[in-house]
């Protein structure tokens, strides 16, 4: 379901038709930028990606966020299919990042605490969807190891009530289209931004003040 529009509405107390979700484009925009020599990348998949740009773009060291899909092929990575639950995406962030000021690690501790609720199955807060997933995608065998190592760690930790549902997962990333790019800066005031994103990046600046910039 499109961002679950009735179900944020009921949430937020507002209308429907108070939510004004893009329209949908026919396609996403395009190749990957390259990324430059000593930076990384890191690929994760938590709810809406408004939000997950939003939050990251915050953190000392991310050189930049893109949002888009990841998990498909490139034939349906576009907002109408991907919202239709049929393919096999999730709506992802990939994030360019200097290693030298932000570690892997430190991504994870965001992603994992703050990003998103990795516990929730196949949704997030009121979207619910396999394009709403929990998901990392590691772009080497290192940070392969290195999520597999921190979910067991969280698991046995008891941080969580329930069981961590974040996979590791393979594939592709895909930019998505124009309308979906910066779009909590470009939309401070949007109601579900409001609703559901800003309360994570004032809990990012409460609990990661070493990570957190304006």
């Amino acid at each position: 379901m499109t961002k679950s529009l009735l179900v944020s509405a009921a949430v937020a107390g507002l209308t429907a038709a108070a939510i004004n979700i893009p329209a949908p484009y026919a396609r996403a925009t395009g190749a990957v930028q390259p990324v430059a020599a000593g930076n990384e990348v890191a690929v994760f998949a938590g709810g809406c990606f408004w939000g997950m740009e939003g939050m990251f773009e915050h953190i000392k060291g991310v050189k930049s966020v893109t949002p888009g899909y990841a998990g498909g092929t490139a034939r349906d990575a576009n907002y109408p299919a991907v919202s239709s639950e049929t393919t096999s995406h999730a709506e992802s962030v990939r994030i360019v990042f200097d290693p030298r000021q932000v570690s892997y690690t430190d991504l994870m501790g965001v992603f994992f605490t703050v990003a998103h609720d990795p516990t929730q199955v196949n949704g997030q807060y009121p979207d619910e969807g396999t394009s709403y997933r929990s998901a990392i995608f590691p772009q080497n065998d290192v940070q392969r190891r290195m999520a597999a190592s921190y979910i067991a760690s969280l698991g046995r930790s008891g941080a969580f009530a329930k069981p961590i549902a974040t996979r590791l997962e393979n594939g592709s990333f895909y930019p998505a289209e124009a309308e979906h790019q910066d779009f909590m800066r470009r939309n401070p005031d949007h109601p579900y931004i409001v609703r559901w994103d800003k309360p994570r990046l004032a809990k990012l600046a409460r609990t990661w003040p070493q990570l957190y910039v304006r």
